[in-house]
């Protein structure tokens, strides 16, 4: 990390809204803010959601040691009493600096949440997008865009910089009893196999490949993988869905869903062969450990913006001309992006990543 001239402060406050894809793609940027203010309190601005497929940031960033606390941001601030209440609370632990995180959301939202801070009492600001090329990913000149996660840094760039493709950018700093239930779940359920993970997890309908893919692409991998194991993760009310196709894999198979937490999760993740997902935040939380990705993509987003970083991933995303939509239903088109993504593209990707030959049809 090269760091450059920088301010001091005893407090800082930063801002990121979302949930655990949200928290990984942050990683690196939080490591800046951490070394550009290693002896300052930092404190974190998020969101709570009643979702039950959403993950706090919180849990995801316990024991990384890059947040000392958390002031969570109510749903739909508008009610005067409400604002009130929330500057009361940045006041009360008197920040001196904000370290702007949030997602692109236009130049005059922006403007508004630097509005707010300003009357909390922050005099510094930090990555705050008030120009139009920070706020969107940048070309990046081969017909894909800037990962989130880069733009964010550049975001950042007064207080120094972090390689991307350094693996410690994206630590989660598992510990060692994190590891040991991942290994009690995996032995007591009966995976001593090699296995790969999957997670049907998509918070919006546009994301969503559909269960008639899923169950055929569970049949063929089962066919040509008859001695692993089928390992899939996701949220509570995923596990129903999940065990239905699950009854595609005719080896061994564990639903973790709502089994155990993100960090123990992300355990089980770092023993896999291969992760095999929608463009979610497990997907992003398989990365993050080192696990090769086969990603299947809607076109919601640009090409690029959301991709997990480096070269060990195989993604499958098509280039339409209604890309960048920021959709989460698809009426116009009845998501022919992702649709028009075969089982049998899947299946070779799946393939290729395990360096297994495909066998003749």
């Amino acid at each position: 990390m090269a760091n450059i001239s920088k301010p001091s402060a005893e407090r800082v406050l930063i801002y990121r809204l979302g949930s655990l894809g949200d928290a990984i793609v942050a990683l690196p940027s939080l490591r800046v803010v951490a070394q550009a203010f290693p002896l300052a309190q930092r404190w974190m601005l998020t969101n709570l959601s009643d979702s039950a497929k959403t993950v706090p940031m919180a849990q995801v960033l316990e024991n990384t040691g890059l947040i000392q606390g958390y002031i969570h941001y109510p749903p739909k601030l508008r009610d005067p009493i409400t604002i009130a209440a929330l500057s009361k609370r940045i006041r009360h632990i008197r920040p001196e600096i904000i370290i702007y995180l949030a997602e692109p959301r236009g130049r005059l939202r922006v403007l508004r949440d630097a509005m707010f801070f300003r009357m909390c009492g922050i005099k510094k600001f930090i990555g705050v997008p008030y120009i139009e090329k920070m706020q969107r990913p940048a070309s990046m000149g081969n017909g894909n865009y800037e990962y989130e996660g880069a733009r964010l840094v550049r975001c950042l760039q007064s207080l120094g910089s972090i390689s991307l493709s350094d693996p410690s950018a994206f630590d989660l700093c598992l510990r060692l009893f994190e590891h040991a239930a991942a290994k009690v779940a995996l032995n007591d359920l009966g995976i001593s196999k090699p296995f790969i993970v999957a997670s049907i997890g998509a918070k919006v309908d546009v994301k969503d490949w559909g269960d008639d893919n899923w169950a055929s692409l569970i049949s063929k991998l089962g066919r040509d993988l008859s001695d692993w194991g089928l390992v899939m993760i996701g949220s509570a009310d995923e596990r129903k869905r999940t065990s239905r196709l699950l009854r595609n894999w005719p080896g061994q198979s564990l639903n973790l869903c709502n089994h155990m937490n993100v960090r123990e999760a992300a355990a089980v993740l770092s023993r896999a062969r291969a992760y095999l997902g929608h463009d979610s935040g497990p997907m992003h939380l398989a990365a993050a450990v080192g696990t090769p990705c086969i990603a299947i993509f809607s076109s919601r987003n640009l090409p690029g913006e959301w991709f997990p970083p480096g070269d060990r991933h195989q993604i499958l995303y098509r280039k339409v001309h209604c890309m960048g939509c920021r959709r989460s239903v698809c009426k116009d088109h009845n998501k022919m992006c992702i649709r028009s993504i075969s089982v049998d593209e899947v299946f070779g990707h799946v393939m290729r990543t395990l360096e297994i030959s495909l066998s003749p049809v």
